[in-house]
């Protein structure tokens, strides 16, 4: 983005021209993104939370109250009483990453540590340690390369990529196209993608089913090069044995996909040199969400497509001794998984992580580590994790929550205090968690444009200044506390820009810390490239070495985890009274739930709609526009449908994010109200996903009751 700034204030975003790979494009949240940065709505102060509503309060009189209660409940209860959730945008910042670390790892390892991750990437990661060894190496598309691209469960078209980082992202899946190539879309919904490419309707939450009978053809065909398989990973046999079983004829009646062009997707797959399967968030919130993905990269492994170029390849910074890092973190991550468990369901932690649909049970739950101070920065879990109305019963009886936010919200008018934060625009900036998912190797750092708004401060700061406050002294704040003096002397604060500059600098194109003269480092990318700089044509092949952790380097195949999750699929029945299957779906305008409060983004008298197909309405004497309950084992919300041919039949498509209810400080969102679909999801421990925690968001059993508001009047 190029911002326009006239007296210290943001005053218009446009794309930037001049940009290597969005060359001039844009999506309308970024341009859109003045609103947010500007908003009359936006929190700029700290607010408590009193009886008569929130009041603005000092930051020192702030800090020092929290600080306060949280020595009182460290002393009391111990480091298992704190809990910290962090939403989604926290990953598109460095900083804010570093803050919630340098808090959750001081306060003690016994403390609770929620992400947006069990929303929607922990299966992804856990499947890539199941493999690897490592959660670090997650394989994408080489998009620039392929020549046979299958999506599932992504619409990329709206989203720009999700673990695939790729601007103007639509421009390259038709390039493949124009130079002979296929982009094949599997999903249950002809989605935006689907509509300009290929599509291969799915009955929701079948992916698994799908993805095993190709392997059960790649197998039974001879269709895999065995030798080439075996010099690479363990357990062939045994995956070819999981597999047998699950022909396209037997898996047909899960899936609505005909043998036929299973058998044809497979050799397919197998005989265009240069093809990639990619699987986003539909293949990881089902309920075998981590199955999914680790069938995924099977069968891109038995395709002769994984770690080659144009196919599902992994990048590696080009960091020397990168491997041993990613060793050193796998290993602990994996001791992690295997060791601790949660209090409530004793599921494993991935990538350090507790499940968010359980946060609810874990404040609730009496006994010893009950969390009695919840801290939630760039989220608001109300409207997205799994019963959102259990969350607010259970936020009023804590002894301290607080809310790092811009506004309001659902979630944050629970909190006793909300504080301030700055927006991209008000920091300094890296993108370090997407580096390793960019399709084309870039790098691009930028700086604050405008000062902050009121008194908003940076994540990092916060927790700064919170941690300084709080005792006793834990080995990791005693550490801190001692940089910060270090520091002081020479006039500076302590922040986490140099580990960004680090990464950087020991990267593709980096200076080597001044041994590459002209290299890369933060300063240099964002005062002389402004608009950043391409490291690399491509993402480097032939890695698997670098890549995979397991002695020798080689791929593990075989898991009883794996085998355990394949019997409880088979197994798993379907609840009789909801012959519908709820899948979610993502829009062009909406940022899951923070995007609804600009007006630019909400024109058009928006309102919040279903999608069900034709057909399934009309058995149920539904017409277009009417008003619909829609009800599954764990709750009912009535909202508007709309009706169209282009779902499989028996699904229904309800965009999340909505349900804004006027308790929160936002008017634009209040006014656009809608209803929270999570209402409808479980956050009974039974139905988390067993491997990664997930919540189940995907192929939910539903059934839609006939109108409860006729179009133009009652029926």
């Amino acid at each position: 983005m190029v911002a326009t700034v006239e007296d210290g204030r943001l005053v218009a975003l446009r794309p930037d021209r001049e940009h290597p790979l969005s060359a001039g494009f844009a999506c309308q949240k970024g341009i859109a993104f003045t609103e947010v940065v500007n908003d009359p709505d936006r929190v700029t102060t700290p607010l408590r939370r009193t009886g008569t509503g929130f009041q603005p309060v000092s930051w020192d009189d702030a800090l020092d109250d929290i600080a306060t209660r949280c020595t009182d409940i460290l002393r009391r209860h111990g480091s298992g009483a704190f809990g910290w959730y962090m939403g989604n945008p926290a990953a598109f910042s460095y900083s804010h990453l570093f803050a919630v670390m340098a808090f959750i790892k001081g306060i003690g390892r016994r403390s609770h540590y929620f992400t947006s991750s069990t929303q929607d990437t922990s299966s992804r990661l856990l499947a890539s340690q199941f493999l690897y060894g490592t959660t670090m190496s997650v394989p994408i598309p080489d998009l620039t390369r392929t020549d046979l691209l299958v999506l599932m469960g992504a619409n990329p078209v709206v989203s720009h990529g999700s673990f695939l980082t790729a601007p103007r992202i639509k421009d390259r899946m038709h390039d493949v196209v124009k130079r002979g190539g296929r982009v094949v879309v599997i999903d249950p919904r002809r989605s935006e993608t689907a509509a300009q490419f290929e599509w291969l309707g799915l009955v929701p939450d079948s992916d698994a089913y799908l993805l095993l009978s190709l392997l059960s053809v790649m197998f039974s065909e001879g269709l895999v090069d065995i030798q080439a398989v075996v010099s690479r990973a363990d357990g062939l046999d045994w995956l070819a044995a999981q597999a047998a079983s699950f022909s396209p004829e037997r898996t047909e009646r899960h899936t609505g996909v005909a043998p036929d062009e299973v058998r044809a997707l497979a050799r397919d797959l197998v005989r265009t040199p240069r093809a990639a399967i990619y699987g986003r968030l539909g293949t990881c919130v089902g309920r075998q969400g981590t199955l999914t993905c680790y069938l995924i990269d099977a069968v891109n492994l038995m395709a002769g497509n994984l770690d080659r170029p144009g196919g599902s390849v992994f990048s590696t910074l080009g960091i020397a001794g990168q491997r041993w890092g990613i060793a050193a973190t796998g290993a602990v991550l994996r001791r992690s998984y295997r060791r601790k468990r949660t209090r409530v369901g004793g599921f494993r932690s991935v990538i350090a992580s507790e499940p968010a649909a359980l946060m609810a049970k874990e404040m609730s739950t009496p006994g010893r580590n009950r969390i009695r101070a919840l801290f939630v920065s760039a989220g608001n879990p109300v409207l997205s994790v799994p019963n959102g109305l259990e969350l607010e019963e259970a936020l009023a009886g804590v002894d301290l929550a607080v809310g790092l936010d811009f506004y309001v919200t659902e979630t944050t008018a629970h909190c006793d205090y909300i504080l301030p934060v700055t927006t991209m625009y008000e920091r300094d900036d890296f993108a370090l968690t997407f580096q390793q998912f960019q399709a084309t190797p870039f790098r691009q750092t930028t700086e604050a444009v405008v000062e902050a708004p009121g008194e908003a401060r940076t994540e990092w700061d916060i927790v700064d200044d919170l941690t300084a406050r709080i005792g006793p002294r834990t080995a990791v704040f005693a550490a801190l506390a001692g940089m910060r003096r270090v520091l002081g002397v020479f006039g500076r604060r302590l922040n986490p820009r140099a580990l960004a500059d680090g990464m950087i600098r020991l990267s593709d194109g980096g200076d080597r810390y001044g041994l590459r003269r002209g290299g890369l480092t933060f300063s240099r990318l964002s005062r002389s490239l402004p608009h950043g700089v391409v490291v690399a044509p491509h993402i480097r092949t032939g890695v698997l070495d670098e890549v995979v952790v397991y002695r020798g380097s080689r791929i593990k195949l075989e898991h009883s985890e794996i085998a355990a999750e394949l019997t409880a699929m088979v197994r798993r029945g379907q609840p009789a009274g909801y012959p519908l299957r709820m899948i979610g779906m993502r829009e062009a305008r909406s940022e899951n739930s923070w995007m609804h409060n600009s007006p630019l983004l909400m024109r058009g008298e928006r309102v919040h709609r279903a999608l069900m197909h034709t057909d399934d309405a009309q058995a149920r004497g539904i017409a277009d526009g009417d008003v619909v309950e829609v009800s599954s084992p764990h709750g009912c919300i009535a909202l508007p449908v709309a009706l169209t041919t282009d779902l499989v039949r028996g699904t229904v498509a309800i965009p999340h994010g909505w349900g804004h209810k006027g308790t929160g400080g936002w008017r634009v969102a209040n006014r656009a109200g809608g209803v929270n679909v999570n209402q409808l999801m479980s956050s009974d421990p039974g139905d988390v996903e067993a491997l990664a925690g997930m919540s189940w968001l995907t192929g939910v059993p539903v059934q839609v009751a006939g109108a409860v508001e006729r179009v133009g009047g009652t029926p």
